[in-house]
């Protein structure tokens, strides 16, 4: 299977603000992280309202660039409908857009007039959906928001692989150690870019801190050895400093190796800000001392191609 390894590169843009901010100011921003070379740019599905309006925006602005929907819930969605949008994108882009699934929680099921059941089962059956839909979304372009071994198994079997929010470079070993070297994993990291722990961290918590109460995520980061000391609203230090990258740029440069030696192939850095007040700034100057890194990162070269 062609799994998009080399179409998304290394090291992708991660951001929020690619979808909050207007307009005008996203196609500018996401013209120039073209321009400075980063391959693919990653945006979250939230509550699926716009999303694929959102990256057919991305895809004009940015004409090298991936774009991939890291993830998409499928409850409300219509395998069909969506099957025939992704064709639309493909045709008027070319194959660019790589779609990230998610099972997201019961909560959403219930709103979308639907049983959450047994996650593995609900998400394999949507898929089976898109595989029969009139126009498929080929497995090679669609990946899952998985963190625990049965959705990794089924996104091993059935997409190109998964996009793990919150998790360690041991997470990326663990796994790549038990699926092999077809699949994509391409984990999510959040990076602060200041020096000060105390700023940092603050940063950290107010990013991604309230994700740590989720059940899922809570399950596992007990998987990768974290207590009821580190789960505690907005995270002990131990934990957000193993799961956010904060310091210099040389800093966050060994934190992405530190995953690309554990076992993934491409890391989505998402850049938190301490002076960031809501979703429509943009972090430009962040982004353009990050694109200095993207010379020492070349694909992993012991997988499949």
């Amino acid at each position: 299977m062609d799994n998009g390894k080399h179409s998304l590169g290394t090291v992708g843009i991660w951001s929020m603000e690619l979808r909050g901010a207007a307009r005008p100011k996203v196609r500018e921003a996401a013209a120039e992280l073209d321009q400075l070379g980063f391959p693919a740019l990653w945006i979250p599905g939230l509550d699926g309202l716009g999303a694929l309006d959102d990256v057919q925006h991305l895809l004009a602005a940015a004409p090298r660039a991936t774009v991939a929907l890291g993830v998409l819930s499928m409850w409300g969605q219509d395998p069909a409908r969506l099957g025939d949008r992704w064709s639309a994108l493909d045709a008027a882009y070319g194959p660019r857009a790589l779609l990230g699934l998610g099972v997201s929680n019961a909560h959403s099921a219930a709103n979308a007039g639907q049983d959450y059941g047994r996650p593995t089962a609900s998400m394999s059956r949507f898929l089976d959906g898109l595989d029969t839909a009139p126009r498929p979304v080929p497995a090679d372009r669609r990946l899952l928001g998985a963190l625990g071994p049965k959705m990794a198994d089924l996104a091993t079997a059935r997409t190109s692989g998964w996009h793990p929010f919150l998790v360690t470079p041991e997470y990326s070993a663990t796994q790549r150690a038990r699926v092999g070297e077809a699949p994509l994993i391409a984990p999510h990291l959040a990076v602060v870019l200041d020096r000060d722990p105390a700023r940092a961290r603050a940063a950290a918590r107010a990013g991604v801190g309230m994700f740590i109460g989720f059940p899922a995520y809570r399950s596992n980061l007990v998987r990768l050895g974290f207590g009821a000391e580190d789960l505690i609203p907005g995270g002990s230090d131990r934990l957000i400093d193993a799961l956010v990258a904060w310091g210099d740029l040389d800093d966050v440069a060994e934190r992405i190796q530190a995953h690309l030696d554990a076992g993934a192939d491409h890391v989505t850095l998402h850049v938190l800000r301490p002076d960031a007040h809501d979703g429509g700034d943009l972090p430009r100057q962040q982004w353009r001392e990050l694109a200095t890194l993207l010379p020492r990162f070349t694909p992993r070269t012991d997988q499949p191609r």
